[in-house]
This record gives structure tokens, C-alpha cells and sequence, in this order.
């Protein structure tokens, strides 16, 4: 049997002074362990023992529309602190507290209306949204989907958030026949807190890929790669977000900032042009990036688990909203100066996009923002990253909280794209290739006529 997930949660909490090499080497060295009797005692004994987050004082953060003129406008405005989540025309909406308010109509801007957080009635997943997992649940289904993936799966931890929560994960591929490292993939969900969906379809394609494991098509994917499913990489912000019956549309993890305010922009905190445009300096803006590159122990996680894996060539960064398939660069207006690498990122998004109906587009043309998990992916390792915004459309379309209808279809519209990104990961240039072979022979087809 596969070391169980509780375990190796309790091995990342006790290996955790002990180095990211030494406990990358626990989580992996395929020994059995029988001590998964107290499983279900343990799970519990974790979550009563989790720092419990507290509430906020007082949510002076507001809902905000703002006129801005093109992308440089928008790039100003996230600098400022405003946490762009809609772009429509000439205006721009997100999420901004009473200092980035005063900050844009110092600067001019023209805020077209703004309506309190607290304004907005969402509840605590009520019985009709029973389908998300909160953390104890992303666990349990974690573990339980690890012992069902005997052979071919196990369980692990990349460390631990700022509170002391296992982040955990799911490793699936059947044993290299050689024994030398697989091409592998990543599938990442949960930076910011609010964006439970953003969970649910990470975790999704997990349970799916052990279900489907002995098909054809699957079993030959996993023979021939290694995926790891990271579903939640900010436990703390998921617990606060839903901790007390009413969303609390938390976006950063729980860090404590020393001056009143919480939480760091996981997203903002990846050392690419770190602290340049669309973060924060400021600690109460949603987009604050924190007082140093990787200064978290969440995003500090995802770099240790990255550099690791010399064979990991493929990753999807799950966030949501806005129906955006997204790549590098999104902290810089150029394009990647990689040529090859360039084709082969639009070839990518442009074939999601096909399945997915999602925009495809370099993240940079919505604003720049600094500090990205794909960007530094790409630059620092030279993984390609994916950053997927999911459905929907519009905060008017259930935003953050879009309900448990969105969850099931959401998946759907991304399974084709997650398996055709597993196949690239041997070769993530072939998609350029093949979009240069079929745009040659559509040349050559239209020049006979």
C-alpha cells in the first residue's frame, strides 16, 4: 500500500526544519507504512489543532468599478493596490480597501461606483453548495483517492502554510520501466483563498485520472508521465474565507503583518520583477506582495517543490474568474524573447482555448503584474505555465462564489485541455511544431485552388 497522505502530512510537519531535499526524499522513497489505523483520529486531531484564524476587525474593503483608458491605466491602478478581477470597456473592476480608494482619486481616476464586501449576502457552502471541499475534505479525498491508486499513486506534502497546515498533494503515474525519472506535470489550484473553484477542478481531474487509470488512453499517459495535483496551496486563506457562515472574500494568506492588516499576494510573491507593477507595497491592499520575494512559506513550497523536480516541464497555475487561458509574460509588456518557446506557448493556449471556449492571450495585455507563479516558472526553470482563469465570465455571473453548478461543467470544459498538456509534457515545443506543420499544410492546400 502507498504511504498514506495523513502520513506524509505529518511527515512534512516534523521533516520541516530538516530541508526541502530531505523531506522531498521521505515523501518519495515508495516504503510501505502500516500505521494508517488512526487515520480518520489523526485528521481530526490535525484540524483541531490548526491555528484557528480570526476575524477581521472591520472590512473596510469595497467592490469598486474605475474609468482607466487601456492597459497602462489598469497597470497603474493595480499598482495603486486595487485587485483587478474585471475588465469591460473602459473601466475596470475589483477588489480595493479605503486606502487604495483615496490613492486612485488622488491620481484622478473616476470611480464609477463602489458598494461594501459586506454588501454581498454569500454564504458558508449552504447544503446546495455541499460539493466544495473545505481543507479537511481536500485531505480525506486526497488520501482516500491515494490508497485507490495502489501502484500508480501516493500522497505528499510540499510543506507548510504560515499557520503550520500540511499543503498537500497527490503524485499519479505507474513506475518508469527503466527507473529513470518521468516527464512530468503540474496542476496548482488555490493561490488566492476565494477561489474555490479553483480547487474543485484540480482535485477533480485527481479522482478522475485514478478512475479512469486502466483505460487506454489514461494508462498510457500515466505510464509515460507523472502528474502532481497540488489543489490547495493556501490552506489558511480557504479555512478564514469560509470560517464563520459568510464569505469573507479573502484573497492572501493569513500572515500576520504586524501593523494590523493580513495577509500576503501569494501570487505576487514569486521572485520574477518582484515588487514591480500590478503589486502592492502596501500591506492592506489585496495584491500587497509582501516585504521580500518568497518571504512566505506557501510560495517558498511551491519553489522547493519546482526545483526538485528537474523532470517537471508542465504546469497549470488554476485560478478564477474571467474565462482566460494565460502565458508568460504577465510581469513584463514584451513578449517572451524565446521565439520557439513563444509558438509553442500560443499554439498551447490557442488548442485549450478550443476546448475550453477561454480567451487566449499573454497575461500582460489585462495589466502587468509582477511576481506571478508562471512567470518565475518560466524564467527561473524554464517550465512551461499555463495560468487558467475559470469560469465565469463576470462577477455578475456568480464571481468568486458561483455555486455548485459551475463545478461539473467547469471540469468538463478542462479535462481535454489538462490531458493534452500531460502528453505535452515530454516535449512542450511540439505544440509549436505541429501548429507550424498544420498552418504549412494549409498553405499548401490553398495555393491549388
Amino acid at each position: 500500500m502507498p504511504r498514506l497522505l495523513a502520513l506524509a502530512v505529518l511527515a512534512s510537519v516534523l521533516a520541516a526544519s530538516a530541508g526541502a531535499s530531505d523531506l522531498w526524499e521521505s515523501l518519495f522513497d515508495g516504503r510501505d507504512d502500516s500505521a494508517a489505523s488512526g487515520l480518520n483520529a489523526f485528521i481530526a486531531k490535525v484540524r483541531s489543532e490548526a491555528p484557528k484564524p480570526g476575524p477581521r476587525p472591520h472590512d473596510d474593503r469595497y467592490w469598486v468599478t474605475v474609468r482607466v483608458d487601456g492597459g497602462p491605466a489598469r497597470t497603474r491602478a493595480a499598482a495603486m493596490g486595487l485587485s483587478i478581477e474585471m475588465v469591460e470597456g473602459g473601466t475596470v473592476s475589483g477588489v480595493a480597501d479605503s486606502g487604495t480608494l483615496t490613492r486612485l482619486l488622488q491620481a484622478g481616476l473616476v470611480i464609477e461606483s463602489r458598494r461594501p464586501l459586506t454588501g454581498f449576502s454569500a454564504k458558508d457552502f449552504p447544503p446546495a453548495d455541499g460539493i466544495y471541499h473545505n481543507y479537511g475534505e481536500i485531505v480525506s479525498e486526497l488520501n482516500g483517492l491515494a490508497q485507490a491508486a495502489e501502484g500508480f499513486g501516493a500522497g505528499f506534502s510540499i510543506g507548510t502554510s504560515v499557520q503550520g497546515r500540511a499543503i498537500p498533494g497527490i503524485r499519479l503515474g505507474y513506475p518508469a520501466k527503466d527507473g529513470k525519472p518521468k516527464p512530468a506535470a503540474a496542476f496548482l489550484g488555490t493561490h488566492h483563498a476565494r477561489e474555490h473553484l479553483s480547487t474543485e477542478v484540480p482535485l477533480l481531474l485527481a479522482r478522475w485520472l485514478v478512475e479512469h487509470a486502466r483505460e487506454p488512453r489514461v494508462k498510457k499517459l500515466l505510464e509515460t508521465r507523472d502528474v502532481y495535483i497540488l489543489p490547495v496551496i493556501n490552506p489558511d486563506g480557504v479555512e478564514y474565507d469560509i470560517a464563520t457562515g459568510s464569505y469573507k472574500w479573502q484573497r492572501k494568506n493569513m500572515r500576520d503583518n504586524g501593523d494590523g492588516t493580513t495577509g500576503v499576494d501569494l501570487n505576487r510573491n514569486y521572485d520574477f520583477r518582484f515588487g514591480g507593477g500590478g503589486s502592492s507595497d502596501y500591506p492592506g491592499s489585496d495584491t500587497y506582495h509582501g516585504k521580500s520575494a518568497f518571504s512566505e512559506p506557501e510560495s517558498r513550497a511551491v519553489r522547493d517543490f519546482v526545483e526538485g523536480l528537474p523532470a517537471l516541464k508542465m504546469m497549470v497555475s488554476f485560478h478564477t474568474f474571467s474565462e482566460l487561458v494565460m502565458y508568460p509574460w504577465g510581469g513584463a509588456d514584451e513578449p517572451i524573447s524565446d521565439g520557439r518557446a513563444l509558438a509553442a506557448y500560443k499554439a498551447m493556449a490557442g488548442k485549450v482555448s478550443q476546448w475550453n471556449g477561454y480567451r487566449a492571450m499573454q497575461s500582460s495585455e489585462l495589466y502587468v503584474a509582477t511576481g506571478d507563479t508562471c512567470d518565475w516558472a518560466w524564467a527561473s526553470k524554464g517550465v512551461f505555465c499555463l495560468t487558467f482563469e475559470l469560469t465565469p465570465k463576470s462577477q455578475w455571473d456568480g464571481g468568486f462564489y458561483p455555486g455548485a453548478g459551475a463545478v461539473a461543467g467547469t471540469f468538463q470544459k478542462n479535462l481535454e485541455p489538462a490531458l493534452y498538456l500531460i502528453d505535452l509534457a515530454d516535449d512542450p515545443y511540439r505544440a509549436g511544431n505541429a501548429a507550424a506543420s498544420a498552418g504549412g499544410a494549409a498553405a499548401a492546400g490553398s495555393s491549388g485552388r
